[in-house]
């Protein structure tokens, strides 16, 4: 507090007097070198500039005084610190170095005879590379000298380490400057010579430094590939380097099959060796006495060469692919599996668990003889073994679902529950029920129902068994297992589960009113999300009884929420209180409010992700004031969310939530600065987009360039694209909301919209960009008129594009047009019905892929003769528009259809009924069609109005017999249908 309190400029002075001090301890010497590093790296702007020039100076001066009179390696080191971040600081934004006396200091000390100045200028050049500013390029070739003269010095193996570290600063620090990899790539043998001398002397910083060059600058390995991984493999299998050494050795390859796939794909024979590498660090277990039945789970041991090992390899896996990894890992992971040595066997089954994700296509076509030998191995003498086979069965079922569960329900659910029974090795039991967890969660209801009475049987009494242990030992291991595999059978269940409601719902009260020690909370947590999936499952009636006491246990609770700690696991269940609390409301509230500020402070994308749901169908269920109370701060914090989320499903997940939020509170909920901040965000989504489209492109030219490649770029492509739909999702909620009021708002967006339905986007921007222009004339007309320069050319245009999807999207805003759009935009209705009709009567508009496109087309059409009439000649197109009824695929352009229908039936519109009624028989068989399709709910009005239309026809004797005798039996089923339900 004293030295906070110190006025910046005088901490400046006092802390080199500290410094230069060298009768002063050591230590407080070195504080005070740290500390003067901090202040100019965190206050610089407010501290230095207001010096006195000669002040400025002098410090300069000292700094570089210091460094040459200091005898202390580590000091120097230290202050050498401090000049490379003045100097970082002393870069003005046009890159000119105002510290001359500094660059002329490390061009004398490099080539000084003094090693300790040499090992100076080469420190401050590592910790600052961008010291020459814009005098770089013009320097290029005295930095290389320098680096490649150090790299060369024999005799101080300090010097050679220093200079490979520099040298990988200053590659990173130029990462877009492919030019300059060129120029220094033959520094690469002389740096990788260095990676392997200073592993040796027990220093990894250059191998990191190697780790950190495949990560960001693989290209730069290139000239070098095959050195650099023949190193790596040598010292990866080293086993006279310590552990951290040899993981780091392997991360070097691990991380190039990430960020460099397809260079390395070339080196088949080099992936060949890593994989036995791998495969041997999975191998590297202790024998531990108390395994078994240890009740806490330790985290895994991460610095463990086993954890290593497996990571890589699922890594690898993902990063290279299973076409290429597969047949080189087949065969050990077989033979390892036959080892009489458990450690063996146990690698071999975790490798399998591995491999699942990256190689997934190609285990399908054998998962028949994998899964047959996998299940062997639950009946292994070894327990840890059981273990790893659990883990790949459960691995299994998560990474091949739903098809796992489709072709080996019956074989792996008798196996789990065999090694539930596992008595003397909890570990083993716990496992099963995480792998039957797997299983179930993604197990189809039809595949799982057979098997319920049987696996409520076994849970039941491990749960009773495992509950007196409780009770006696304290130990709670399996038990929290067991009780989230009945809360997933249960969920997988539904009202299936009914019948067993009452074997478990006592001892499961139980758990929640008394597991309230520290140590029992996750069993807790995990209890309340089993009882309210339980209660989902089973609907109200059944739950209602039970749910009133778990609510007034879950108060109780929450009256503690502040005193809870922030990684307390009750928090995370406790958002299971779907439906079946709805009629609490008061509760939930007073439930949900500290709960969601706990959600939110710890981030949002808990919240969202989880809560979000539950609390939108609250809101449905009882109007938007269910929300108001938590709406503040959920707002901010979803903006928040959207702006800073690096996860694109959560993010997705944020976004849809924050969408449906807004459709729920309606116009007035977001103010000013909400609209700001939501406005940049959006901006940046879209410029990011575009930005990521390029990227790709040029990843489309490199020289590496292949079909994995390509399969990768296309999954980032989907996900660009999903986040695309959900910038539309939000700007549709704003737009149905706010109305023509957001259209000034909207303008910051508007370039980058049009830019969207350029003609030569992918058809996926053009679609979404379409859907946004739709809801602007849907929501914001007349006033859309303004912008119709912009999107009413390419929308006439796309109406005939080659993409269904880019069709609909046109066809949809043509029909909003005519319905919503005033008279300024009479003559384009006039001009898009032969663009529609051509659409319409192509040859295959309506096979699958284009039908929804058609229908739109269809729907439009009507729209136009029901809102522009006087636009087209509605006489003439009539009785095409009959002949291409019903709609049944796009059920709210169905809706609209049939209501226009019944608008020209009612007013006796003489083309509809035809002359002497003749075309009833025609619309009966539309009707019935429509029915037998659902392209309309019987709650709709529509409907009603069908079923009129349909009983005063009834009454007219021989006109009903005439109409009923043309339809199949199925059309007259459908008819009655409609009658007894509308």
């Amino acid at each position: 507090e004293t030295y906070e309190n110190i006025p910046g400029q005088s901490k400046i002075t006092f802390l080199l007097q500290a410094i230069r001090n060298t009768t002063a301890a050591e230590e407080a010497r070195q504080m005070a070198a740290v500390l003067l590093r901090r202040l100019l790296s965190s206050a610089f702007d407010e501290v230095y500039p207001t010096l006195p020039s000669d002040v400025q100076t002098a410090i300069k001066s000292e700094l570089l005084m210091i460094i040459q009179m200091e005898t202390q390696s580590s000091m120097r080191k230290k202050v050498c610190d401090i000049a490379a971040e003045l100097a970082r600081n002393l870069i003005d934004e046009d890159g000119n170095n105002q510290w001359p006396e500094g660059l002329k200091f490390l061009f004398d000390s490099v080539s000084s005879q003094n090693v300790g100045l040499r090992e100076a200028a080469l420190h401050i050049f590592w910790n600052f590379p961008g010291i020459f500013g814009n005098q770089q390029q013009h320097y290029l070739d005295v930095i290389k000298r320098m680096l490649v003269q150090c790299m060369q010095d024999q005799e101080h193996p300090s010097i050679r380490t220093l200079s490979a570290r520099a040298t990988a600063a200053f590659i990173l620090a130029n990462e877009h400057n492919v030019a300059l990899f060129k120029h220094f790539a033959d520094l690469l043998p002389g740096f990788l010579q260095a990676v392997n001398d200073s592993c040796y002397q027990n220093d990894d910083s250059v191998l990191k430094s190697l780790v950190e060059i495949a990560d960001t600058v693989p290209k730069y390995l290139r000239p070098h590939l095959e050195a650099t991984l023949q190193l790596s493999l040598k010292l990866c299998g080293d086993t006279s380097l310590n552990n951290m050494q040899r993981q780091l050795a392997l991360e070097v390859i691990v991380t190039l099959s990430e960020t460099a796939a397809a260079m390395l794909r070339k080196h088949t024979n080099i992936v060949a060796q890593t994989i036995p590498q791998m495969l041997a660090m999975m191998v590297d277990l202790e024998e531990d006495e108390d395994w078994a039945n240890a009740d806490e789970l330790e985290d895994d041991d991460f610095d463990s060469n086993a954890v290593a090992g497996e990571s890589a390899l699922d890594r690898m896996a993902c990063g290279l692919g299973g076409k290429l990894v597969l047949p080189m890992i087949k065969e050990h992971i077989m033979q390892m599996l036959q080892n009489p040595d458990w450690k063996y066997r146990h690698a071999g089954l975790m490798a399998l668990s591995a491999i699942g994700e990256g190689c997934h296509q190609q285990m399908e076509g054998i998962l028949n003889e994998i899964v047959n030998f996998v299940l062997l191995f639950l009946q292994d003498p070894h327990p840890r073994v059981r273990y790893a086979a659990c883990n790949a069965v459960g691995q299994m079922a998560t990474d091949f679902a739903p098809g796992f569960q489709k072709k080996f329900h019956e074989k792996v659910i008798a196996a789990l529950l065999q090694t539930m029974e596992d008595q003397g090795n909890q570990r083993v039991q716990a496992h099963a029920a995480a792998a039957l967890i797997n299983f179930t969660e993604d197990c189809p209801k039809s595949l799982l129902i057979p098997y319920l009475d049987n696996l409520v049987k076994h849970l039941h009494s491990i749960m009773v068994l495992k509950l007196q242990e409780l009770i006696q030992k304290g130990t709670k291991l399996v038990l929290e297992q067991v009780v989230t595999s009945i809360a997933s059978v249960a969920d997988t269940a539904e009202e299936k589960f009914v019948p067993y409601y009452d074997l478990f719902m006592p001892s499961l009260k139980h758990i929640v009113e008394n597991a309230v020690q520290k140590e029992l909370r996750l069993l807790r947590g995990k209890t309340i999300e089993c009882i309210s999936l339980i209660g989902l499952a089973v609907g109200k009636e059944k739950f209602m009884q039970d749910a009133s006491d778990v609510m007034q246990l879950l108060l109780k609770t929450q009256t503690d929420f502040n005193d809870m700690e922030d990684d307390d696991p009750q928090v995370c269940y406790a958002k299971e209180l779907k439906e079946g609390f709805v009629e609490y409301t008061e509760q939930v509230v007073k439930l949900m409010v500290p709960l969601l500020k706990f959600y939110f402070h710890d981030g949002v994308r808990v919240a969202a992700a989880e809560s979000m749901p539950l609390l939108l169908e609250c809101a449905r269920v009882r109007g938007p004031e269910y929300l108001t109370q938590m709406w503040h701060f959920m707002c901010d914090a979803l903006i928040k969310a959207i702006g800073t989320e690096p996860d694109s499903d959560v993010l997705s997940e944020i976004m849809h939530s924050f969408a449906k939020c807004i459709e729920v509170m309606g116009d007035g909920c977001l103010n000013n600065e909400h609209f700001e901040e939501l406005g940049g965000i959006l901006k940046a989504k879209l410029e990011e987009h575009f930005k990521n489209q390029e990227l790709r492109q040029v990843k489309r030219q490199d020289e590496d360039y292949d079909e994995q490649v390509e399969e990768s770029l296309q999954d980032e492509d989907d996900n660009d694209v999903y986040i695309l739909t959900k910038v539309s999702d939000i700007l549709h909620s704003i737009f149905s909301s706010y109305k023509e009021k957001v259209l000034p708002w909207f303008e910051q967006l508007l370039p980058l919209i049009v830019n969207l339905i350029c003609p030569h986007r992918p058809w996926p921007d053009r679609q979404w960009g379409l859907c946004i222009f739709d809801d602007v004339i849907e929501h914001c007309s007349p006033a859309s008129f303004k912008y119709a320069e912009y999107f009413l050319r390419p929308m006439l245009q796309y109406v005939c594009d080659n993409s269904p999807e880019v069709r609909q999207a046109a066809a949809y805003g043509l029909g909003v047009m005519a319905q919503y759009g005033g008279d300024n935009y009479r003559p384009f209705c006039t001009e898009a019905l032969p663009l529609l009709v051509r659409v319409i009567q192509s040859a295959d508009s309506k096979t699958k892929e284009n039908v929804n496109a058609t229908e739109n087309c269809i729907s439009a059409v009507g729209k136009i003769m029901k809102f522009k009439p006087d636009c087209v000649n509605v006489e003439e197109v009539l009785p095409h528009w009959l002949s291409w009824l019903p709609l049944h695929e796009d059920k709210e352009e169905a809706v609209q259809t049939f209501n226009y229908l019944c608008d020209l039936i009612e007013s006796n519109h003489p083309i509809v009924l035809g002359p002497n009624n003749t075309n009833l028989p025609k619309i009966f068989s539309i009707i019935a069609e429509g029915e037998m399709h659902e392209a309309i709910k019987h709650e709709d009005p529509c409907a009603k109005r069908l079923a009129n239309v349909v009983r005063q026809v009834q009454t007219s004797g021989g006109l009903w017999t005439e109409c009923i005798a043309q339809l199949s039996p199925e059309q007259q089923a459908a008819i009655q249908e409609l009658l007894n339900s509308a």
